[in-house]
């Protein structure tokens, strides 16, 4: 008996559905790994907890707040901007596993749509990081931050937050399939932190030295967390910044984030459709 593969859809609208189909199954496959496996979800779940106590505290009473106020609610923007850029090692380590042992490939052989495995994957972590942003928000009420301009305002500053993860999570797709393998995508790690230190997360920008001030105001790391803030009604809004994105810190937020998921989707897709050629 010979077994044909399906024949791939035809018109626009039967390879979105082919695309949502294979992708939502994908995410379910995520998540019955982490049904069978919940131990590898405890650092991504544990980690905001963490930050919350190390930063609030321990580096808390040494930090003035611009403006005055307290400084774990300046904090917890950048805590939940942090934790949102944070998505990039953990779909980068995801998907790197999976390519060396040879589940990427796998995939690549089968008769799915092409933007499916990368789709499932940002899909998965999108829901993983709305249990991790639940967690930050109770660690946060739990240390005294409160979300001061109602309750439509925060939905928004969340809903910013996880678009803007949505968006970081597909660098590290692209990262997971473009690079050799899970030893090289480690190394990035210490990289990251540089990327979200070197902005308003934690410290003002105004004392930096020039050069330094610039590069951290056009971070989109600090547009979303100066969003967080003004929508949050926390102190530390960056009302005489200069720069345009902490001017308009929500439209800039969009902007990067469109960028960022235009440019790194259409590459995932390309270095996953063309990897094994």
């Amino acid at each position: 008996m010979t077994i044909t593969n399906p024949p791939v859809p035809s018109t626009a609208a039967s390879r979105l559905r082919w695309t949502l189909a294979d992708g939502w199954t994908l995410v379910q496959r995520e998540f019955w790994h982490i049904k069978a496996r919940p131990g590898q979800l405890i650092p991504a779940l544990l980690f905001p907890a963490a930050l919350t106590l190390l930063f609030g505290y321990v580096f808390g009473s040494a930090i003035a707040v611009p403006g005055g106020g307290d400084y774990r609610a300046y904090l917890m923007p950048g805590l939940f901007a942090m934790t949102a850029s944070m998505s990039v090692l953990l779909n980068a380590m995801t998907i790197s596993s999976e390519k060396t042992k040879g589940v990427i490939d796998r995939f690549r052989s089968m008769p799915m749509a092409r933007l499916a495995v990368p789709y499932g994957q940002t899909g998965a972590d999108i829901l993983i990081g709305v249990i991790s942003t639940l967690i930050m928000i109770g660690c946060g009420l739990a240390v005294g931050w409160r979300a001061e301009d109602g309750l439509a305002s925060a939905a928004a500053a969340f809903a910013l937050i996880l678009v803007f993860r949505y968006a970081m999570s597909w660098i590290g797709v692209f990262l997971g399939l473009a690079l050799k393998d899970e030893k090289t995508v480690d190394s990035l790690a210490p990289l990251m932190f540089p990327v979200t230190m070197i902005s308003n997360a934690f410290v003002p920008v105004d004392h930096m030295p020039d050069w330094l001030r610039v590069i951290a105001s056009w971070n989109p790391v600090s547009a979303l967390t100066a969003a967080c803030r003004q929508l949050f009604g926390n102190p530390g809004a960056a009302a005489g910044a200069t720069a345009w994105p902490l001017q308009h810190p929500v439209p800039a937020t969009l902007i990067w984030s469109a960028v960022l998921l235009v440019v790194f989707a259409a590459l995932s897709v390309h270095r996953y459709v063309t990897a094994g050629k």
